[in-house]
């Protein structure tokens, strides 16, 4: 099949990460596989295979006609059959099939991080061009419910994300800290990821752990959220025990070279990065949000979100447990690796695709 994921951007986030590993595993499947990219390029770019037709539209402004019959010639000159529109692509992409005589088939991939705070997620664009959408994938059981209700697609699935361990980069720098004793959080610094609660339940741990450190990978915005980020970690007198790594292209050695991994959103999708730290493997502490439970299952400690105290518990019972690390990271990734692989993902997809 001629298929064609859109994504926004390559910047290194969870919605990014899967259209990029879906393009390609379908071109290792042996289908034409493209990806195109609207608006901005970024680290991801070096982890698309040289098998996947690429194209970069460099969309400007709110709409971006020229992108929008750059994406439309694309389409005809390929014969695409499939456009997947991950996440706010889809903007673009119902602008540029809606005049196309033979359109190929439209599929809506929903990865709203914000899964957990529905009520406050603006419905009336999406409810208006969602008529144009032929499927709606939705990464969690509540986007799927939120689909259904509100807009006006009749088909609506719930497909689970699937695991693709990063390319294999030696690590780019030395991780500051000592090999045994580090914690890694994989999140760009966006509010939702609350990690002012993980500073929080970093902080309570006892004095005879103060030589475990704490390790923020993900894209700083250098906004409001990162200012506040970077001060409490001062305020607190955390900034010899808590780094900040940005966005790297080396994530798996990062992962590799940590000892437990933690999320403390309080507002989710299924991330992906937590299906990364399964394939490292890592023992994992996550917040009930979003698919992260569903995900976990009993491979895992799970806390509430937006609770330093327990969150601070779990960490504690791992750190204090190498025996109980150990065994979490090994069902954690037997776990993943049984429901949420490449190849089971795939056979899935190409059914959706077939049938949309």
């Amino acid at each position: 099949m001629k298929l064609l994921q859109i994504i926004d951007s390559l910047e290194a986030g969870g919605a990014e990460r899967m259209a990029v590993n879906i393009a390609n595993t379908l071109a290792k499947e042996g289908h034409d596989s493209h990806l195109c990219v609207t608006r901005k390029e970024g680290l991801l770019q070096k982890a698309i295979d040289s098998e996947v037709a690429y194209l970069f539209l460099n969309k400007k402004g709110k709409i971006g006609w020229r992108a929008v019959f750059k994406l439309r010639s694309y389409i005809k000159q390929h014969q695409i059959e499939v456009v997947h529109a991950h996440s706010t692509s889809a903007y673009i992409a119902v602008l540029a099939l809606v005049f196309l005589k033979n359109q190929p088939k439209l599929i809506w991939h929903d990865h709203y991080g914000k899964a957990d705070q529905l009520d406050q997620r603006p419905y009336k664009i999406w409810k208006l061009i969602s008529v144009f959408f032929d499927q709606i994938i939705s990464v969690n059981k509540r986007l799927k419910t939120w689909a259904e209700k509100e807009l006006k697609c009749k088909k609506v699935l719930y497909l689970e994300n699937f695991a693709v361990q990063a390319p294999m980069l030696p690590l780019q720098s030395p991780l500051d800290g000592t090999a045994g004793k580090r914690i890694v959080c994989l999140a760009n610094l966006r509010e939702q990821k609350d990690h002012l609660n993980l500073l929080q339940a970093f902080e309570k741990l006892p004095t005879e752990f103060h030589e475990w450190t704490l390790h923020l990978c993900g894209q700083d915005f250098k906004d409001a959220y990162s200012k506040d980020l970077q001060h409490q970690i001062q305020k607190r007198a955390l900034a010899s025990r808590v780094f900040l790594l940005g966005s790297r292209p080396d994530v798996t050695a990062v992962l590799n070279a940590c000892d437990i991994g933690v999320l403390s959103s309080k507002s989710e999708g299924l991330p992906v990065a937590l299906l990364e730290y399964a394939l490292c493997p890592l023992p994992v502490v996550v917040t009930d949000v979003g698919a992260c439970k569903e995900v976990v299952a009993d491979c895992g400690l799970v806390v509430p979100p937006e609770n330093a105290k327990l969150l601070a518990a779990a960490l504690e019972q791992l750190i204090s447990n190498h025996e109980l690390r150990d065994r979490y990271a090994t069902q954690f990734q037997e776990q993943v690796q049984q429901h949420y692989g490449s190849d089971r993902y795939v056979e899935q997809l190409v059914k959706i695709y077939k049938e949309a």
